[in-house]
């Protein structure tokens, strides 16, 4: 019997073509997706704004109202639900500065929202690298954790 060490190489690497579906639908398709949430009064919103898997980064609090979605428990359910579609993380308000603004994941979808050879030819792996991004994991901190680092007294 032979023993072989896991890791990168001898994993089978992970279809991003799979992983990143959603980039391929069609302003029908989320609004199909935003019906089957729940939210068949928001359908016209999403195909009228022509919002398509490409677009669905920037579905969020912030760009919903620009839409027609006003109200508040909607577009938070809304937000949370592309954010877990994505596979990106929650924007978290103890996130240090020096981090980049977003993770990996969703820096990527920023760049493949755009259209055109070049977009359409990036993987993840490329991006990162081109980026000199380091694999990021956000960690989550509790409020003691952090006062024992800064040395601060509560």
């Amino acid at each position: 019997m032979k023993l072989v060490h896991k890791d990168r190489d001898t994993q089978p690497e992970k279809n991003s073509d799979l992983q990143f579906e959603y980039l391929q639908w069609s302003p029908e398709k989320v609004a199909n997706w935003i019906c089957q949430l729940g939210f068949p009064q928001y359908k016209e919103c999403f195909t009228t704004n022509f919002i398509s898997g490409r677009k669905l980064i920037h579905v969020n609090c912030s760009n919903l109202p620009q839409m027609g979605i006003t109200d508040f428990e909607d577009m938070k359910v809304i937000s949370r639900h592309t954010r877990k579609l994505l596979g990106i993380e929650e924007p978290l308000f103890t996130r240090s500065i020096r981090l980049p603004y977003r993770d990996n994941i969703g820096l990527f979808l920023e760049r493949k929202g755009h259209s055109g050879v070049k977009s359409d030819s990036l993987t993840l792996s490329e991006f990162v690298r081109e980026a000199g991004l380091q694999d990021y994991a956000p960690r989550v901190t509790t409020l003691e954790n952090d006062a024992a680092l800064y040395s601060i007294d509560l």
